[in-house]
C-alpha cells in the first residue's frame, strides 16, 4: 500500500466521526427550528371527519346507519381522491360538541394528521330553530332565533373549546380544519312558503353569527376555519341552481341540509382549500 493511500484512509476515518456527529446535530437543530417532533409522523396519515349532519352528508344522499353517513359527504369524497392512511368517518346526524368529545374521538392518535370538524348548530338549537320557523308564527321563529344567538355568545365558545382541547390531546400533531355553515336562503326575500322574507334575512344572520363565533374559537386553538359561505353564495334555497335542500312533504328529513353538489361544490372545494400550503 503506498504512502498516499495509507494518509487518505486515515483522513477519512479522522472525519467519520466528526462528520456524522455535524449532521446529526443539524437534523436536530431544524426539527427544533421546525417544531417538528424527534419522531417523524408520516405526511399521508390518518384522517378523521368529526361534527354534525353537515359532516356525516345528510341530504346528500347514499346514508347509511343511524348516524346518517353518506358516502357523498364531502369527508368521504375527499378521502377517496387522497387516499389517507387510515379514514376515521365518526360524525353523526344530531351531534353536539358534547357528543364529539364524548363518542366521535376513539379513531383519533398520534398518527392521525388530518382532522375536519364541522360542529355547533345542535349545541345552539338550530334544528329546533327551524321547525319552529317553518311550522309556527313569525313572531315565534324570531324569539327563537334570538335564543339561539344568545346561545351562541354564552354557551357555545365553552363548549366548542371543550371539543377543540379533546381533539387536541387524542391528535397532538394532526392539521385541524373547522369548517362553517352557509346561508340558507338567497340574500332577496323568496316565495318560500312557510318561511316569511323577515323570518330568511334573520336565519342568515343567525348563521353569520354562528360562524363569527366558530372562526374565532377555531382561531384560538390554531385551526384552519373554513367558510363555506361563499361557495353557497348563488346556490341557496330559492336561488336557480339551489345545493341546499328546501321543506316539503318530500324533504322533511333532509330539509335544510346540503344536497350532493352542495357536499361536492361546496364543502368539498372549502376543505381543499383550506389544506392548501
Amino acid at each position: 500500500m503506498s504512502r498516499a493511500t495509507r494518509l487518505s484512509r486515515r483522513l477519512a476515518v479522522t472525519l467519520a466521526g466528526p462528520l456524522s456527529l455535524l449532521l446529526a446535530c443539524a437534523a436536530t437543530t431544524a426539527a427544533h427550528a421546525t417544531g417538528e417532533p424527534s419522531e417523524k409522523i408520516s405526511p399521508v396519515g390518518g384522517y378523521a371527519a368529526l361534527g354534525d349532519s353537515y359532516a356525516s352528508g345528510v341530504g346528500s344522499g347514499q346514508a347509511d346507519g343511524d348516524c346518517r353517513r353518506s358516502s357523498l359527504a364531502h369527508p368521504a369524497l375527499w378521502a377517496a381522491g387522497h387516499h389517507p392512511g387510515r379514514f376515521d368517518f365518526a360524525a353523526c346526524s344530531g351531534a353536539s360538541s358534547a357528543d364529539v368529545t364524548a363518542t366521535q374521538l376513539s379513531g383519533l392518535d398520534r398518527g392521525t394528521t388530518l382532522v375536519s370538524i364541522t360542529v355547533g348548530g345542535n349545541d345552539v338549537g338550530f334544528a329546533d330553530v327551524m321547525k319552529t320557523c317553518t311550522l309556527n308564527s313569525e313572531s315565534a321563529c324570531l324569539e327563537s332565533v334570538a335564543r339561539s344567538e344568545h346561545a351562541m355568545d354564552h354557551d357555545l365558545p365553552g363548549r366548542l373549546d371543550a371539543a377543540y382541547r379533546a381533539v387536541k390531546v387524542k391528535a397532538a400533531h394532526a392539521r385541524v380544519v373547522v369548517l362553517g355553515y352557509p346561508h340558507l336562503f338567497t340574500r332577496g326575500a323568496c316565495l318560500m312558503g312557510p318561511v316569511s322574507g323577515r323570518e330568511q334575512s334573520a336565519l342568515n344572520t343567525a348563521a353569520d353569527h354562528l360562524n363569527r363565533v366558530t372562526k374565532d374559537r377555531a382561531r384560538a386553538h390554531g385551526y384552519v376555519f373554513a367558510d363555506v359561505a361563499a361557495a353557497f353564495a348563488g346556490h341557496e334555497i330559492c336561488s336557480a341552481d339551489p345545493w341546499i335542500h328546501a321543506p316539503s312533504l318530500f324533504t322533511a328529513d333532509v330539509a335544510y341540509h346540503p344536497t350532493a353538489e352542495g357536499q361536492r361544490e361546496g364543502y368539498l372545494p372549502a376543505l381543499t382549500a383550506a389544506l392548501s400550503p
